[in-house]
């Protein structure tokens, strides 16, 4: 196992995305680009590969050392950093269900008993009367014959 190695598997197990690595990086006084930090990631028959190494897994390790646990003046929960990622990396789902849930409760609040009771379900089929054909598929058109001969 070599440093690229060990590199990725640390990225992938604190859900660390490239700009957060160069805040990690910047923490130890240690400057590197998105594109080098790209480049070690990449699969090593790939013609930008770069190996990682020993200065930068280093200085990796010494600034993932500060970003969790703080430095002896400011110390950090470890736990409440990796929280704060993985809530980072989570989509805004939450957001979008309120607001169309005020949409939703405003049109009904507008709309009388009976409207609501009549108002008929969206319907998924472009043509009402006709029902979807049933498709072929293409596993139901082959014989097998398991590898014996047909005898006539």
């Amino acid at each position: 196992m070599n440093n690229n190695d060990i590199f990725k598997k640390l990225r992938v197990a604190l859900q660390l995305r490239d700009d957060q690595i160069i805040e990690i990086m910047e923490l130890v006084d240690f400057r590197i680009s998105k594109g080098e930090i790209g480049n070690i990631f990449r699969a090593e028959d790939h013609s930008d590969f770069m190996l990682c190494g020993d200065q930068i897994l280093r200085n990796f390790l010494n600034g993932l050392i500060i970003h969790l646990r703080g430095t002896k003046e400011n110390p950090k929960n470890a736990q409440d950093v990796l929280k704060q990622n993985k809530l980072a990396l989570q989509p805004k789902k939450d957001f979008v269900k309120k607001e169309y849930s005020k949409e939703y409760n405003e049109n009904r609040a507008n709309q009388s008993p009976k409207e609501i009771a009549n108002k008929k379900p969206n319907s998924n089929f472009k043509s009402k009367g006709k029902r979807p054909e049933k498709k072929i598929e293409v596993v139901e058109k082959v014989k097998y014959n398991n590898g014996k001969q047909k005898k006539s």
